[in-house]
């Protein structure tokens, strides 16, 4: 996991990642979509040069600005997780109707 995130970092934006920390897992569930498992890790020693993506607009936010950007609901649970330090690694199960409206939360830890 680690190996991929190091690479698609790499590709989509430029940067290359030399140490990882993970944050966690969240398991989305939609209606309608196919399920999702996404691994988040952290890194604060990196290289590179940022260049243009074609999968969205690279910028660099100020944590005290992230949660002001237009996010799904449950990214904002597991940011704030990030953020703070707080129940890390967090393993998740984010759950949407098909208007992608978060219907549940389940910390798949106290399972």
């Amino acid at each position: 996991m680690e190996q991929c995130a190091i690479r698609e970092t790499f590709e989509e934006t430029g940067l290359t990642m030399h140490s990882l920390t993970m944050a966690g897992q969240v398991h989305f569930q939609q209606e309608g979509i196919d399920d999702e498992i996404i691994t988040v890790f952290t890194s604060q020693d990196f290289s590179g040069v940022m260049h243009a993506c074609d999968e969205g607009t690279l910028a660099w936010i100020m944590e005290k600005d992230v949660l002001s950007l237009s996010l799904w609901p449950g990214d904002r649970i597991f940011l704030t997780q990030m953020m703070e330090g707080k129940d890390l690694p967090f393993d998740l199960k984010l759950e949407y109707d098909a208007d992608g409206n978060l219907i549940g939360i389940q910390d798949k830890r106290t399972v």
